[in-house]
């Protein structure tokens, strides 16, 4: 490989420890993500599966559930807040739909758009079946965590957060742009 795509050579002894200890924790921490995300997929699906829930509706409803959007979301604005694409939403918004719990209104502002809403049947679903099932779950997860523990944990998840996105972000920049 040429020097200069592979960069500088390095002495083994010229590598400072603590990088090769942050690379190791930063893997252990990115893996133990990794299992989180599929065990709640795998043990949170449990958790609502009696009302006809998977995780990913789970995520939708209770989006939607928020005060600041009681008048719906544009597909594109829920896409971005759960930090999926459109195209993996589209499924999960599909059988929502399906099943009652939501719906697809004109957007009052303009007409031409179309906001997701949840339905009054979606809401008691959400409020009063899924919910109580959500924190029970919660706190069997989070047993033995102290206020303190998840309120750091949050804010180093958030500090996480941006900087993956301020990733992306880059990325998308340096794609070349799309010619129609």
């Amino acid at each position: 490989m040429c020097s200069t795509l592979a960069g500088p050579r390095h002495d083994e002894s010229d590598q400072d420890p603590r990088d090769e200890v942050r690379m190791e924790l930063a893997n252990r921490l990115f893996f133990r993500l990794y299992q989180c995300a599929n065990l709640l997929h795998k043990t949170g699906s449990r958790a609502v599966e009696s009302e006809g829930l998977t995780t990913q509706q789970w995520a939708v409803l209770g989006a939607l559930s928020r005060p600041e959007v009681a008048v719906g979301m544009s597909v594109n604005d829920l896409a971005r807040y759960l930090m999926v694409s459109r195209q993996n939403l589209s499924g999960v918004i599909g059988r929502l739909e399906r099943d009652g719990h939501i719906r697809r209104a004109y957007d009052e502002r303009d007409r031409r758009s179309r906001l997701i809403r949840m339905t009054p049947s979606g809401r008691v679903v959400w409020q009063d079946k899924a919910r109580p099932k959500i924190r029970a779950y919660y706190e069997d997860a989070l047993q033995d965590f102290s206020v303190g523990d998840l309120t750091h944990m949050v804010h180093y998840l958030l500090k996480m957060l941006e900087n993956m996105k301020q990733i992306d972000q880059r990325v998308i920049e340096s794609e070349p742009a799309e010619t129609p």
